[in-house]
């Protein structure tokens, strides 16, 4: 079997070091069959020659304005011309041979829509992205959202990685930070949903993937080195309103029947227990933009 040609796409947001670091580590991949692109969010400074000098063979684009997560991937997506896309955060480095194991799982079940692999937390006191003993998981899998809490669980969160999860595994949900899809599969449920701008948007993609009757899958046997969104860094209320208001509307897209009975526990249960938080930890910011996000998320159709 030939191998086929996978669109690698990330997004840069001020990050331009951050980025470089996960070229780099593309690099150092023994699959050569890729294409590289990066997607310029509207950072304040524009990093275009310091990414055409410094890596001649990456595609880049540049936005005028920030297009949140999905906006910049699907800018690349438009132009990317590979037979499998992997969407990889800028704050992620890859391990040698990770690309392979993802591929692997597409061949193996002819099901598989789209592949997450096992995602570490990047090790403090190392640089060498190939230990994968004793780092902390992030992702190995997702459970379902709750259709009545909108609440889920990710699997091995912050557990040592002993090898335990060695078994690719059908999961409810791939990890925005690391996934790979089949052309063919976006030429079928479409792109991600620009709607969000920040959070849930891959949830969102890997319900619509599901609805077509295809699976999402763990490649844990493939690694990924996440150093845990510095892009967005400490986001603090704007963080608290995102996560608010996509969770909100990730549940009026994909639970229509059951979100009468989210909107009760979510005023009725969640809004009081978030306030009370806020206001014992005095954190007036966060607890305005929870009110914004719970607003708009209810408003929006």
């Amino acid at each position: 079997m030939s191998e086929p040609l996978i669109s690698i796409i990330t997004v840069n947001y001020n990050q331009t070091e951050t980025t470089c670091a996960l070229l780099d580590s593309i690099r150092r991949q023994d699959y050569r069959r890729v294409e590289i692109w990066v997607v310029d969010n509207a950072s304040r400074e524009n990093p275009e020659q310091r990414f055409r000098e410094a890596y001649p063979e990456v595609h880049f684009l540049r936005s005028p304005e920030n297009l949140g997560f999905a906006g910049g991937n699907n800018l690349a997506l438009k132009q990317a011309t590979g037979d499998f896309v992997f969407f990889i955060n800028n704050d992620a480095e890859i391990a040698p041979g990770c690309l392979q194991q993802m591929l692997s799982i597409f061949h193996q079940y002819p099901n598989a829509g789209i592949v997450s692999p096992l995602i570490c937390y990047f090790p403090e006191n190392s640089d060498d992205a190939s230990v994968a003993s004793s780092l902390l998981v992030q992702y190995s899998g997702m459970t379902a959202v709750h259709p009545i809490t909108g609440r889920n669980q990710v699997l091995g969160h912050k557990v040592p990685n002993r090898g335990q999860f060695s078994t690719p595994t059908r999961t409810a949900y791939a990890h925005g930070a690391a996934m790979m899809v089949s052309k063919k599969v976006i030429e079928t449920v479409g792109p991600m949903y620009e709607g969000f701008f920040l959070y849930y948007e891959e949830l969102d993609w890997c319900e619509r993937i599901r609805r077509a009757d295809l699976e999402c899958w763990t490649a844990p046997d493939g690694l990924v080195l996440h150093k845990e969104s510095l892009t967005i860094g400490r986001m603090g209320a704007l963080k608290t309103y995102y996560l608010t208001r996509s969770r909100i509307m990730f549940m009026r897209r994909n639970f229509p029947k059951s979100f009468a009975g989210f909107g009760l526990y979510f005023w009725g249960v969640t809004v009081p227990l978030h306030s009370l938080r806020y206001l014992l930890r005095r954190e007036w910011p966060e607890l305005s933009a929870f009110w914004r996000g719970a607003l708009a998320g209810f408003q929006q159709s």
